[in-house]
Formats: C-alpha cells, structure tokens, sequence
C-alpha cells in the first residue's frame, strides 16, 4: 500500500473517483445530483474516534429518489458502550458489516462527483476523510453543503448564530423523527430538510448554485 503512496500511484478505486471531476459540472440546481449522506461514529472526536456506519440518499429536481441510496455497516475495532444507547450498533449485531477500505471504495463509487449534503457536514466529512488518511489518500473532493447553513439563509430562521440541531429542525418543518440516530434514517431526514429549505428559498426568486454556497452570515444574500 505504501508503495503506490510513495510514487504518488493511486489504487484503482480513488483514480476511478478522481476521473469524475473531469466532467464538466452542472450548473443547474434541478439537474445536479445531491447525495445526503450521514455517519454513526464512535464518539465525536474526529480525529480518534471511529465510522460504526455510513448512509446516503440522492436528491435531484428537488425529490427524493430511494431507489438510489447507500447503507454500510463497518466492522469496528473500537467498541463504545456509551455511544451504542444513541445508534444501537453493538460489535457483534446482526449486521453485515465490511472493513474501513471496503466501506470507502463502495462510498466513493456511490457519491461520484455529487455534491454532498449533510446535518452540521463538517463533522461527518472529518470522519470520512481521517478514513482516507488511514489509507494515505487524499481529502474527499466533493463541494459540500450543511443544512445547518442553508436553513439561515430562509426568511423562517430567527436568529442566524444559533446552532440548530437536527431535532430541532424536524420540530420547525413538523418532519417525522423516523430511523432518527441512524445514518440511513439520518440521511432521509436531512434530505427532506433540504427539499423543504431549497423550495422556501425559490419561492421568491430563481435560486443559483452561488446562493447556496454563500455565506449565511451575509444579510441581504437571499
């Protein structure tokens, strides 16, 4: 493994990620693919804890689509018995699970060149990335947006410096806490966050690619 790192020889997997960037991007907001994805960790320490599971759901045109999502459990080498009574994943459960390099070959086949969505996205992009450095690659490459962010850019958001968690964002948009401290249930919720953020935020104008990457801290944005 070292070797192909040395030479800077990449393995397949990454060098099949890699080529999707070369694509020329989509700037249209109702054609590009979002995967919104979520992780179940050990802990909330992004730099010792570990990935217990990964789940994601694409957006597109502004809808779900199920048939398109992504679940994988990893086999753990480090056991938390405190976490288990938030995601329920014990080591040895009745899951499938695969190891830490299958589980990110399988990941970034799935998201491609998409833009990543998540709840509060810094955290699980540390996550995924420290297992890219395990195996000496590098960073994910995907633009990645934060429903945390997007949801302070809405006419609805009160104050812009709170920290909104995701409970309380299914409170203001009355979303069902379904599957909820699950990744693939995770994933679902804020993807139906995002729906309900992105329609709020086209209803008075023609929303471009910029206004979601901008900051939320600017007034007068959107």
């Amino acid at each position: 493994m070292l070797n192909w790192f040395k030479h800077k020889n990449y393995p397949e997997f990454w060098n099949s990620y890699k080529q999707e960037f070369k694509q020329k991007p989509i700037k249209e907001i109702d054609k590009i693919r979002f995967v919104v994805f979520d992780t179940e960790t050990t802990g909330l320490d992004t730099k010792t804890d570990k990935v217990l599971s990964i789940g994601a759901i694409s957006v597109k045109g502004n809808t779900i689509d199920v048939s398109d999502s992504f679940e994988v459990y990893l086999n753990q080498e480090k056991f938390n018995r405190d976490s288990v009574e938030i995601h329920g994943i014990i080591k040895k459960g009745n899951y499938k699970k695969i190891d830490e390099e299958e589980a990110l070959k399988q990941f970034l086949a799935y998201i491609k060149n998409s833009i990543l969505v998540a709840h509060h996205a810094a955290f699980d992009v540390a996550m995924i990335n420290q297992m890219l450095k395990k195996y000496n690659l590098p960073k994910l490459k995907n633009k990645v947006l934060d429903t945390g962010n997007l949801f302070k850019k809405t006419s609805i958001c009160e104050t812009i410096e709170k920290h909104y968690s995701l409970d309380e964002l299914c409170d203001i948009f009355k979303i069902k806490k379904h599957d909820r401290h699950t990744a693939s249930g995770d994933a679902f919720i804020t993807s139906l966050i995002m729906i309900k953020i992105i329609s709020l935020l086209q209803k008075n104008r023609k929303l471009a690619m910029s206004n979601l990457f901008s900051n939320p801290n600017k007034k007068g944005l959107i």
